[in-house]
């Protein structure tokens, strides 16, 4: 089985230019590929559209696989992860030497995601971005210097195999909930205390301190914070007041999982508005990756399982910059579904906003792409489902009158 690694199609990504580049030039879904599959599902023993959602994930698969018969034969799961300098502002009560534990932990197979690896049939890598070097403190100056936001980029996109039929993103970084709650802030509006959470297990003083110290960095990235806070107000599905949306919420499914093109259309052309340079300043190294790498999927064709609130966080650029000008399937993440819905307080908000509806809802805020693992046997069930009924023709059942 090969696995080499991608290699960017528009050569290296070089600067935020470049980068911006790749990420709103984005190939669209095979639409005849899920009319393949549309109509062998409407031949299936069962009534059309009886087994739900597993229907719309078969059509999901083989579309951004570009196979009328999706399969599932190399699933992979990368974990990146990365450190950060805000944590000395004391927004978690572990230390930053956990990072690294945690990653000896994966590779000698103790962690939960290696169980759930198992479980999924899945290979498992776990990337240390930049050597876990520390992202600098966003309250006083921008987390990473743009070639290092740049090489954390390219390491991430550099990481998918090639031979994939389904890429599953999880992270691990000590802070890492502070620069993703500060990012869906910065990319969508809101103070710290509408996207802070516990994290890794904070008390509720712990979780208002964590929220002004997210005040203060976007106080300190006033100017660059500007352009977003425009775009929030420039469409209506951002400009509602928090806890007020609707499951629907205005926006219109791109495709099966639900991509908000719509809305992203209707604020990527906001002036000053940059998703990628408030990545920089507000995110991290292992979020830098986890953007990165879905870059790569989505160029190579390979469907993406996204896990928790610090991978959706991460992944949320790309959604901004890529309008979808060309319809159904070309949002930034068409591509991706997102596995569960964590319970980090500000997950069900920013998937609202993204227009993603997860799969499973099982109160977890582990990380580590422990949700995306789950939903992979999901996945399997659609696919078997699909591939191994009877017709009605083959089984001699008769067909609805």
């Amino acid at each position: 089985m090969k696995t080499s690694t991608l290699h960017d199609p528009k050569g290296s990504i070089n600067s935020l230019s470049a980068l911006r580049a790749a990420c709103t030039a984005l190939p669209g879904v095979d639409a005849a590929a899920q009319q393949q599959i549309a109509d062998r599902e409407a031949e299936l023993t069962k009534p059309a559209g009886s087994l739900g959602r597993l229907e719309e994930l078969t059509r999901w698969l083989g579309g951004w696989q570009k196979r009328a018969r999706p399969q599932l034969e190399r699933v992979q799961i990368l974990i990146f992860a990365g450190n950060h300098g805000v944590v000395w502002q004391g927004v978690s009560p572990w230390p930053q030497d956990v990072t690294a534990q945690m990653v000896q932990n994966f590779e000698t197979g103790g962690a939960a995601i290696n169980q759930l690896a198992c479980v999924a049939d899945a290979r498992l890598r776990v990337v240390p971005v930049l050597g876990l070097a520390s992202s600098t403190d966003f309250t006083t100056a921008p987390a990473m210097t743009e070639a290092a936001f740049l090489e954390a980029v390219r390491t991430g996109y550099d990481a998918v195999p090639r031979e994939c039929d389904l890429l599953c993103l999880g992270e691990m970084g000590i802070g890492n909930t502070t620069a993703a709650a500060a990012l869906a802030a910065g990319l969508f509006g809101g103070t710290g205390g509408d996207w802070a959470g516990r994290g890794t297990g904070l008390d509720a003083p712990g979780v208002a301190h964590k929220a002004r110290v997210i005040d203060a960095a976007l106080a300190f990235h006033k100017a660059e914070m500007a352009g977003a806070q425009g775009a929030s107000e420039a469409g209506s599905n951002y400009a509602k007041p928090f806890g007020t949306l609707t499951p629907a919420s205005g926006v219109q499914e791109a495709d099966s999982h639900g991509t908000a093109s719509d809305v992203e259309a209707g604020v990527a052309g906001v002036t000053g508005f940059d998703p990628l340079e408030i990545s920089r300043r507000l995110g991290g190294y292992e979020l830098a990756a986890l953007l990165g790498a879905t870059l790569a999927a989505r160029h190579s064709g390979i469907p993406v399982l996204l896990d928790g609130f610090v991978c959706t966080a991460a992944v949320a650029p790309l959604a901004r910059l890529a309008a979808g000008e060309n319809g159904a399937g070309t949002g930034g993440l068409a591509h991706t579904c997102l596995s569960h819905c964590s319970a980090e307080a500000g997950h069900a908000r920013l998937a609202e906003r993204l227009g993603l509806v997860p799969l499973l809802d099982l109160g977890l805020r582990l990380g580590e792409a422990s949700g995306a693992a789950l939903a992979v046997p999901l996945l399997r069930a659609a696919v078997a489902c699909h591939t191994g009924m009877a017709t009605f023709a083959q089984a001699a059942v008769s067909g609805r009158t």
